[in-house]
Formats: C-alpha cells, sequence, structure tokens
C-alpha cells in the first residue's frame, strides 16, 4: 500500500511541476502573439532610451549653467570697466577745467605784455605767430592798439588776420600800389614863362 501512495505523491509533484511552468510561459507566449511578424521586440523603459534622455537632460542642465556663469562673469567685468571709463573722464574734466583756467590766465598775461609793446615789435612777432593765435591777441588788445600793430605789418597780413578775426573769406590781397612820381622841374619853369605873359596881356 505504501508504493502507491509515493507514486502517487509523485506524480501529484510532477503535474503542480507542470502547471506552473505553463502558468510562467503565457506572459511570454501572449507577447509573442501580439507582436506582429518580423516586427522586432520592443524594449522596455528601463533600457537605453531612458538612460541617453537623462543623460541628455543632465548635459542641458549643466550648459544652462555654465552659461549663466560666463554671463554673470561678463557683466562684473562690464561694469568694472564702466566704473573705470567713468573714473578717466572725471579725470579729464577735472583736467580740462584746469587747463582752461590756466589758458585765461595765460591769455591776460600775454595781452598785457603786447599792449606794453611798440606797435612796430609787436607786429613783427605777431607775424611769426599763427594766423588764429595772433588774430586772438589782437582781438583781446584796445582797438586803438590793435589798428597801430596791424598799420605796421604788411597789408596782405593783416588783411588775413583781419579775415580771421571776422570770420570772413579769405581773399588774395593785391600789393601796395607804388606813390606817383613827383612833379617834373619843367612844370615849374612852364608856370614861371606864363606869369610874363599874363603880366604883357595886362599892360
Amino acid at each position: 500500500m505504501t508504493v502507491p501512495i509515493r507514486r502517487r505523491r509523485t506524480g501529484l509533484r510532477r503535474w503542480g511541476a507542470l502547471v506552473l511552468a505553463a502558468a510562467a510561459l503565457l506572459p511570454a507566449g501572449e507577447a509573442a502573439a501580439q507582436q506582429k511578424p518580423g516586427e522586432p521586440p520592443k524594449a522596455d523603459g528601463t533600457g537605453a532610451p531612458q538612460y541617453c534622455n537623462s543623460i541628455a537632460n543632465a548635459a542641458a542642465d549643466a550648459r544652462f549653467a555654465w552659461q549663466k556663469e560666463t554671463l554673470t562673469a561678463l557683466a562684473k567685468d562690464i561694469e568694472g570697466r564702466i566704473g573705470q571709463l567713468e573714473a578717466k573722464r572725471a579725470e579729464y574734466e577735472e583736467w580740462l577745467k584746469r587747463r582752461q583756467m590756466f589758458l585765461a590766465k595765460a591769455d591776460e598775461s600775454v595781452t598785457a605784455i603786447y599792449a606794453k609793446m611798440k606797435p612796430e615789435a609787436a607786429s613783427q612777432q605777431l607775424t611769426a605767430m599763427d594766423s588764429e593765435a595772433a588774430a586772438a591777441i589782437l582781438t583781446r588788445l584796445d582797438p586803438r592798439a590793435a589798428s597801430a600793430i596791424m598799420n605796421e605789418m604788411e597789408p596782405g597780413r593783416a588783411a588775413r588776420l583781419a579775415n580771421v578775426i571776422t570770420n570772413t573769406p579769405k581773399k588774395a590781397v593785391p600789393p601796395r600800389p607804388e606813390p606817383p612820381p613827383s612833379t617834373p622841374p619843367e612844370s615849374r619853369s612852364d608856370e614861371g614863362d606864363r606869369r610874363p605873359q599874363n603880366s604883357e596881356k595886362s599892360g
């Protein structure tokens, strides 16, 4: 009686193992049945595509962080350069202000020097000077002193300075004409000859 019972138990175990194996193979068979012939098997979501997507997202985040850091550094650099330019501009304005004050004082002293000079000596120095500088000095002088100095100059030079002062177009000034010759002595003898003739007529 014991032998048949053991055989039954062994058969039941084998039958149970076959049932479990068939149950495990059913999902794979259904997936294979749903898959079209010639179509490659579908990859699940835990494969290479998901890994590539995660890597791409990480690379995009790193690129965005790098760009943000670069732009921040550039903004700081630009702000620093703007500050340097503002400092240079303030320094230049201060230098220009001091230079203008110095030139104003120098113009006053130079004008006083030329005002005390003789017209002939002043005209010689102004003739050798630049036209704009000479015209600026003449405009600061007293009109009488300026006219006396320009009277001692060569006419062309005086005219050019006058053009600079009045901002008129510069034109060529003809040379000064020579004075006419004096009356010859023969005319005086003629007048002497005429007087006796008039006296004869009156007599």
